[in-house]
């Protein structure tokens, strides 16, 4: 039967399948594509007609104006050592949300005793914004660089670590018993059932966390940052450079976009045994 088995023919998608879903998949592109220039264009044509009506976009640039300075600030040094400035803070205090995150959330789905500890400490912290915890950094850290870090840290860690626990918690106990039936013990149970388990809640959590870090990551750039998107945006504000104040949001959105993508990415990667359907699997 094992014969039989391995000499079957594998299955192969229905003729006319693979053209279809990538014809499905250009008209997708085309409609974001879309979508994009239809906004450019309302943008561009409310402020060059200094449209003033319950919103006041006289007082916005116009999209020629943000394009030349996009182009004339891709020129400088300073552009890109804000960009990376930022990017460093995001990524550190990401991955060390992502790293303690993941473990804390699998200690309190696993243990009754760590549940009582650090429950209830968790709980109590978790609804205070990060932002709000700003004044605290400072006074904290000797360094602002340090203070900025920590907020995204906090930024992230929350989700990370509540949809962990949930998806600790939601997993089958047949699962573990049925690894314990076969002579598992428990490193067998959390390599073999809890972690593979709880990657599709763990990468929705991750996936929250990094749109929160950089909501935070600016936020404390703006507030006690030297370098960064966040910091040069709000200087450009001061100074009443909005042309500059819309690259830096612009640039913030391309980020936030790219970094979010890339962790969706690797979560579909490592969760390809999932079931998913044709609408899911784009």
């Amino acid at each position: 039967m094992t014969a039989v088995l391995a000499g079957a023919p594998a299955a192969s998608a229905p003729v006319g399948a693979i053209p279809r879903r990538a014809r499905t998949l250009r008209w997708s592109w085309l409609l974001r594509l879309a979508s994009v220039a239809a906004a450019l264009g309302l943008w561009q044509a409310l402020t060059v007609a200094d449209v003033r009506w319950w919103l006041r976009f006289d007082t916005l640039p116009t999209v020629d104006e943000v394009f030349t300075t996009l182009v004339r600030r891709l020129g400088t040094e300073a552009y890109w050592l804000d960009l990376a400035q930022s990017l460093i803070r995001i990524l550190t205090g990401f991955g060390l949300a992502a790293t303690v995150g993941v473990a804390t959330g699998i200690l309190l789905g696993r243990s009754r005793v760590a549940a009582d500890v650090v429950g209830p400490l968790t709980e109590l912290i978790r609804p205070i914004p990060a932002i709000a915890l700003v004044p605290v950094a400072i006074l904290l850290f000797p360094a602002s660089e340090q203070g900025i870090v920590f907020i995204t840290f906090l930024a992230a860690f929350f989700p990370i670590l509540v949809s962990t626990r949930h998806a600790v918690r939601a997993l089958p106990t047949l699962w573990e018993d049925s690894v314990r039936t076969l002579g598992g013990g428990r490193w067998d149970v959390l390599s073999q059932v809890v972690i593979p388990g709880i990657l599709p809640g763990v990468f929705g959590g991750l996936s929250v966390g990094m749109g929160v870090s950089w909501i935070c990551v600016i936020s404390a750039e703006m507030i006690s940052g030297r370098l960064g998107i966040g910091y040069r945006t709000w200087q450009a504000y001061t100074v009443l450079a909005y042309p500059d104040v819309f690259v830096g949001i612009i640039t913030i959105g391309v980020l936030g976009f790219a970094t979010s993508a890339a962790v969706e990415t690797v979560g579909r990667r490592l969760t390809r045994w999932l079931p998913r359907s044709a609408e899911n699997g784009r």
